[in-house]
């Protein structure tokens, strides 16, 4: 292919259509729980809440962004719900996931898998008794049977810290979801096996109440956010890593948590930005995005389209669990015109898709060139292959664009993120991407 692209304006990208294959490859060249710091880290692996169920790419794209659009209401409401501090409610966290964590929890273990998510906090499974469960692939945990579990007492620092406890029988948790999904029961302590690795006095939620359909792929739920109920805070690690592999792509995913998430500078450019703090929503990780080129036309974004507002809102964060980009409506708006003026195809007004922006292929296409896309981030201009964001399909002769537009905050979603380490380095305050192969990690 290199032939081929030497022949490209350097703004373009060429995408190449597979005649006869349904989702065509795109290719460019381009204390209260005191924990000791682990030695070196673990290593787990992921896998795509879809993966097993014989569908295109296309296919899980389509069901992403129906699972990404009620994510994303969930988001804003969130933070619609900070800013208002007349609510009375129980507070809303992100909840679901695109992915799913393989571990063990207890003594003896018992392997279930979890909903990965970057936008909350708690570590949560559904255990016995239970009032109300919702059907899992696993036996639901039953505490009874562990050596190793104990009841979280009203006192400790993990009590204390959720965003909204009692005291019974223990400390007991209620964490409600955006889509009026929650999980109830009591907070314990348990030791935690990740991949070879076990890990005593982990906080988690032990759901004896848990209502809703939006768990069902799995077991619970493993927060990987900023707050001190976290994977991420309760193990002290000050740093972690994922590399999701290609959505249409068998291989599983990987999780870096510790020293072994570190990028390797031998592998290729690392382009790092600051995480940006939000007093209201402390668990999400923002960035600072100046701008958007497509082709090579920086689009004329005012800097307050992307801007963490005062009160909270507005704001980008980078998140595992929504499928597509979201961008404020300003700003899509100006993607989504310069990829029409540059693209010059078709554009398909049936809105059969659940995308907002797709393109007619010419009839016997085997490849068509699309505008780069570089995101700019403060300190960091991330340049996209075409695959990370422009999705073909043959059989409908369809080529849109993954993403969608938003009211209130920008979400960088996880299709964008393929084939790229994505390292959170807490203790830095910065986030890093490096292109990496993932499924040779």
């Amino acid at each position: 292919m290199a032939s081929l692209y030497s022949l490209l304006c350097v703004a373009f990208l060429t995408l190449e259509i597979v005649a006869l294959s349904v989702s065509p490859a795109v290719s460019t060249s381009r204390g209260a729980l005191e924990h000791r710091r682990l030695q070196n880290g673990f290593r787990v692996t992921l896998r795509h809440v879809d993966s097993g169920k014989n569908l295109t790419k296309w296919e899980r794209i389509q069901r992403g962004v129906k699972r990404g659009n009620h994510r994303l209401q969930r988001l804003n409401a969130m933070v619609l719900a900070a800013t208002d501090a007349s609510e009375l409610q129980a507070p809303i966290t992100a909840g679901n996931g695109e992915f799913l964590m393989d571990l063990a929890i207890g003594t003896p273990p018992e392997s279930y898998s979890a909903i990965l998510d970057t936008g909350s906090d708690l570590i949560w499974t559904q255990c016995k008794p239970c009032s109300q469960c919702f059907d899992q692939p696993t036996p639901i945990f039953d505490p009874k049977k562990s050596s190793s579990f104990s009841k979280l007492s009203c006192s400790s620092h993990l009590c204390s810290a959720l965003p909204q406890s009692a005291c019974s029988d223990g400390c007991e948790y209620l964490y409600t979801y955006g889509d009026y999904s929650s999980t109830q029961g009591v907070m314990a302590v348990e030791t935690f096996t990740f991949g070879k690795l076990s890990v005593p006095n982990i906080g988690f939620g032990c759901g004896g109440d848990n209502q809703g359909d939006g768990f069902t792929q799995g077991a619970g739920l493993v927060g990987l956010g900023r707050g001190p109920v976290s994977l991420v805070s309760q193990l002290k690690q000050g740093k972690f890593s994922y590399c999701l592999t290609s959505i249409d792509d068998t291989k599983k995913s990987t999780l870096l948590m510790g020293s072994i998430a570190s990028v390797n500078r031998t592998l290729g450019a690392i382009k790092t930005t600051p995480l940006i703090h939000n007093p209201t929503q402390p668990s999400f990780y923002y960035l600072s995005l100046k701008g958007i080129t497509v082709g090579d036309t920086r689009l004329p974004i005012k800097k307050s389209t992307f801007a963490l507002e005062d009160d909270g809102t507005g704001g980008v964060i980078i998140d595992s669990g929504t499928t597509i980009t979201y961008l404020e409506e300003r700003a899509f708006d100006m993607v989504k015109k310069e990829f029409i003026s540059q693209m010059k195809l078709s554009v398909d007004t049936s809105g059969s898709t659940g995308l907002e922006l797709c393109f007619t292929l010419p009839s016997g296409s085997t490849d068509v060139e699309v505008p780069k896309l570089i995101f700019h981030f403060e300190g960091a201009d991330l340049d996209l292959p075409g695959e990370n964001y422009m999705i073909a399909d043959s059989s409908s002769g369809l080529l849109c664009l993954a993403m969608g537009s938003s009211s209130g905050m920008s979400i960088f979603g996880n299709v964008q993120q393929q084939n790229m380490l994505v390292l959170h380095d807490l203790e830095k305050a910065t986030l890093s991407f490096q292109h990496t192969q993932c499924d040779k990690l």
